[in-house]
């Protein structure tokens, strides 16, 4: 079976078994329908994968892969907030009136800083100090701007990725405040795994260890029929992720460049509903 399916199903179990309920609490979110969206929920679920051992998607689901990539890639490569920039739909439903999400997410990564070596995005940082400044323990991205945080459609989930070099092998974490388990999970999960072999690739590193950091890792009320289904689903072995290894320049990947071989996984029989 697949390793990124062992953690899952782990951490969904652990939350409906164990989990903090806020029904009785008035909360934010809600269905489309207008009614509350309540959550059971665990505080800081820290999951950890070798990405040299295996890519970490799951099978008892199925993640939209190239799906996952094209926001990667309008997120760090295009560095966009208009949704019309993105194949999906799935920023819709915060999108303003000018068809984007305002200061969120890809603005913040193209905002450009001044440093010692001079002007700066906080993507191309990265990538400078990757090459140059590799035993740096300063290479990370922050996207939780609070000045700016108004002007956005919704708050950053996943808001900062550190990136460490141990020899010729890149680690990274990921931190996200909040994480919808059901249909957000593996979805983070596989696009910061590609995310870092990106980086290693065009940094003429390997690929080491991924953590994923999540301070509020929840299941939606709606959702719970669906997980506890998912959890009792067979489990398939990881596919192999291929990715084009002639790719040397960071902004040259597009979704044709990764692909998985064998990916086998159970899709979902209908739609999930998404809270907002």
């Amino acid at each position: 079976m697949s390793y990124a399916d062992k953690i899952f199903v782990q951490n969904i179990k652990d939350i409906l078994e164990n989990g903090y309920s806020d029904e009785n609490l008035e909360v934010r979110p809600h269905w489309e329908d207008g009614t509350p969206a309540h959550t059971i929920k665990k505080f800081c679920i820290v999951n950890r994968y070798d990405l040299q051992k295996e890519f970490p998607i799951i099978t008892v689901r199925k993640t939209f892969f190239k799906s996952c990539i094209d926001e990667l890639l309008w997120i760090w490569q295009k560095k966009s907030n208009k949704i019309s920039e993105l194949k999906s739909k799935i920023w819709d439903s915060w999108a303003d009136e000018n068809g984007t999400i305002g200061k969120a997410y890809g603005y913040q990564l193209g905002v450009k800083h001044k440093y010692k070596e001079g002007e700066f995005d906080q993507v191309d940082r990265v990538l400078y100090d990757l090459k140059n400044n590799p035993q740096s323990r300063r290479i990370m991205t922050n996207i939780f701007v609070h000045q700016d945080l108004h002007e956005m459609g919704l708050y950053p989930c996943a808001y900062s990725v550190t990136f460490n070099v141990s020899g010729d092998t890149l680690n990274c974490i990921l931190n996200q405040r909040s994480q919808d388990m059901l249909t957000a999970n593996n979805w983070n999960v596989v696009q910061y795994a590609v995310l870092q072999h990106m980086m290693a690739q065009v940094s003429g590193l390997k690929v080491g260890e991924f953590v994923h950091v999540i301070a509020d890792a929840h299941i939606y009320d709606r959702h719970i029929p669906i997980v506890k289904e998912i959890i009792e689903r067979e489990q398939f072995e990881a596919p192999k992720f291929v990715m084009n290894k002639d790719v040397k320049n960071f902004y040259d990947f597009t979704v044709d460049d990764f692909q998985l071989i064998d990916y086998k996984a159970t899709p979902l029989d209908k739609p999930v509903e998404v809270a907002i």
